[in-house]
């Protein structure tokens, strides 16, 4: 009778332990340490804002833990439930939603839920699903449902108000239907589109919407309100020169001038304290971050893999953009966070989340292959 050796216990462990992508990850851990030296002197005057964000870390580590255990086959069978669970909470919070500063964005199902933040990762897992379903089978039909598909959560988010989460949630579905092989032509039919809609859409913003906008154009027209934000965030931008003022030195900061400086304008402290050299290294860890998600999607096996590995890089870049675009002074102050730096959970778990499935694609890729 022959025996079956046993396994020992950490082989039986290593498939489980050793799933992160080493590039990728190195690259967040740079930036998300980055992020924490920054908020230890944007929050001095918020005792216990680092404690939390390192809570916050190790709970995004472990959804993203999670998410690179999963193999993509696994995800592309929950794409639909997910996105059907994220719009029906959507059409819950339009209809029941709790109302926090003139919005309805929030649920309460025994505990508060922002069902909008669902959509960041849903939205694209749905259209990869959809056109992978449909592949080498794709006329402009397909892209039109497609488009439903992204354009009915997008109008709940943007009713709420919403703007930010509903550009995020845009541009995580355009990513999908522009790598999924949307025409140049169309592209630039939809910019003209676009473009001779502008005074329907702007006689359909919101009155502080409308603000955002003009103080962009003349942040002076304003500058003890509106204005406040865009006016001091450059002010500490161009005080830090070429070399910063140093860490724990930055004065619009420590003084107070700088409006959530832990959160949407933390750039502008880190701007202020390490300078153009400080900024350029940034730069460089997300340019490292956004080539690394893309060459993990240009070696994604199927296509599905492949939209969604394009589109979650992409959502990254989206994020890095708009935030540093809003604090500099080139696009309207809206709600988004700088990726794996500013405080706050929400946002971090669902990079989190983007990232685990980017290393579940790479991993899986590897598994397959060998």
């Amino acid at each position: 009778m022959q025996l079956t050796q046993r396994r020992p216990f950490w082989q039986i462990l290593k498939p489980y332990l050793f799933v992160f992508d080493g590039p990728l990850a190195l690259i967040m851990f740079l930036i998300l340490s980055t992020g924490i030296i920054t908020l230890y002197s944007a929050g001095i005057d918020f005792p216990g804002r680092v404690e939390d964000q390192l809570r916050n870390i190790l709970f995004a580590f472990i959804v993203m833990w999670v998410a690179a255990i999963i193999p993509p086959q696994t995800l592309m069978r929950f794409a639909v439930p997910i996105y059907t669970v994220g719009v029906a909470l959507l059409v819950a919070v339009a209809a029941f939603g709790m109302v926090k500063k003139g919005a309805r964005r929030w649920l309460n199902v025994g505990m508060v839920i922002q069902p909008s933040e669902v959509m960041k990762i849903a939205m694209p897992l749905m259209l990869a699903w959809f056109f992978q379903k449909r592949e080498g089978l794709l006329r402009w039909q397909e892209f039109v449902v497609a488009a439903i598909l992204l354009v009915i959560p997008v109008g709940l988010i943007a009713k709420q108000p919403d703007l930010g989460t509903a550009i995020l949630v845009m541009a995580a579905g355009f990513y999908v239907i522009f790598l999924a092989g949307l025409s140049w032509k169309v592209l630039v039919a939809l910019a003209v589109a676009a473009g001779a809609s502008m005074p329907i859409v702007w006689s359909m913003l919101h009155d502080y919407q409308r603000a955002r906008v003009m103080t962009l154009i003349d942040p002076t027209s304003d500058p003890l309100g509106k204005g406040f934000h865009i006016i001091q965030a450059t002010i500490a931008i161009g005080s830090g020169g070429a070399m910063g003022k140093g860490w724990l030195k930055g004065t619009q900061a420590h003084l107070e001038f700088i409006p959530e400086r832990t959160t949407d304008f933390i750039f502008a402290v880190f701007s202020e304290e390490f300078g153009l050299i400080g900024n350029c290294v940034l730069l460089v860890l997300y340019l490292f971050l956004i080539a690394r998600g893309l060459i993990i999607a240009a070696n994604a096996p199927t296509f599905f893999s492949r939209l969604l590995a394009g589109a979650i890089t992409l959502i990254f870049f989206t994020y890095a953009f708009v935030n540093m675009g809003m604090v500099s002074g080139i696009l309207p102050v809206v709600g988004v966070p700088l990726p794996f730096m500013s405080y706050g959970g929400t946002a971090l778990v669902t990079l989190g989340l983007g990232s685990g499935i980017l290393m579940s694609i790479q991993r899986h890729r590897k598994l397959v292959q060998s």
